[in-house]
């Protein structure tokens, strides 16, 4: 072999060497593309025979409680917003302030509800909810973290009226994807909240 030749391959050879070498770098993570309604209008949902009425928004559906106990449900007045294209729910379930049901006992049971989320919970807010000239006294539990339900409040008028309620994802929870979709939702508790009424007994 000619020391030209050699030569000219050692040259390709360091060159060649020394070519810095790609880094792949994975992809970032992608989250589906969501489908947000359109606004936020709202429709009246009147209860019945339960004590109250409410604003629903208009993207939403009624469904009666499907949770089934000795072949019915426990109450009529239990029922679900399903969020579907959201992919959410929120699950209501009323209650008449009575010997069978007291306050303290409801309040209690709202809180250990809440609690059930505290092992994955990475922060729990409670804010009050308060509508004196309605009759409207209760509280938000906001939990924050990897939880299916981040969102869960209670409202009463304290002497006869007892309405819980718990927005559910319908799907694994990851926080950074929900986000968006937590804060078109909560904008509807809130109206949800703030324009129901009771009904007199």
């Amino acid at each position: 072999m000619k020391p030209r030749f050699i030569l000219l391959f050692l040259i390709f050879s360091i060159f060649y060497s020394c070519k810095e070498e790609k880094i792949y770098v994975p992809k970032p993570r992608m989250y589906p593309k969501i489908n947000f309604p359109i606004g936020h209008d709202y429709v009246w949902v009147d209860t019945l025979d339960c004590g109250f009425r409410f604003l629903k928004p208009s993207y939403a559906s009624i469904q009666k409680d499907s949770f089934i106990f000795e072949n019915k449900t426990p109450s009529e007045c239990w029922f679900d917003i399903d969020l579907s294209q959201l992919n959410s729910k929120i699950y209501c379930s009323y209650y008449p302030i009575n010997k069978e049901n007291s306050l303290t006992d409801l309040i209690d049971d709202s809180f250990e509800m809440a609690g059930k989320h505290n092992i994955k919970a990475e922060y729990r807010r409670e804010s009050l909810i308060e509508i004196p000239d309605k009759k409207i006294y209760g509280l938000m539990f906001e939990i924050s973290g990897p939880v299916a339900s981040p969102i869960q409040f209670y409202v009463t008028d304290s002497t006869s009226h007892f309405l819980r309620a718990s927005l559910y994802f319908e799907s694994k929870v990851n926080p950074d994807s929900t986000a968006p979709v937590l804060q078109f939702i909560r904008k509807d508790i809130d109206k949800m909240i703030d324009k129901l009424e009771w009904k007199n007994k």
